[in-house]
């Protein structure tokens, strides 16, 4: 199994960046797929989640309206795509599956925020 995020980097507040993730080694289409972010010295969070048919899409609150996640099932790839990009998003993204107990993660990808 391989999943591996990208599209990090530095972006100025206000701004924006598109996140991706490859994923290989696994039914892409049976799983919902996930970001989340982790800053140092806190706990991960959920940033955004959508279904394996990409039929269902939810946010957390501090991103709502501003971040979209989207999918790729005949790519194996989820997307994040970040609009006015805000000091508080800078953080370490991550790219997760699930399906009934299995889950995977990714290694991450940086983003920084200049503001």
């Amino acid at each position: 199994v391989e999943i591996v995020e990208s599209g990090g980097g530095l972006v100025q507040s206000g701004g924006s960046l598109r996140l991706s993730c490859v994923t290989s080694g696994f039914t892409f289409n049976w799983y919902d797929m996930s970001w989340h972010r982790q800053v140092p010295g806190k706990s991960r969070e959920l940033v955004a989640t959508i279904s394996d048919t990409g039929g269902i899409t939810d946010y957390a609150p501090a991103v709502q309206g501003r971040f979209t996640i989207s999918r790729n099932n005949a790519e194996k790839r989820v997307y994040l795509q970040m609009n006015d990009v805000k000091p508080e998003d800078a953080a370490m993204y991550f790219c997760h599956a699930t399906w009934r107990t299995i889950n995977y993660w990714g290694q991450g990808t940086q983003v920084t925020v200049s503001s």
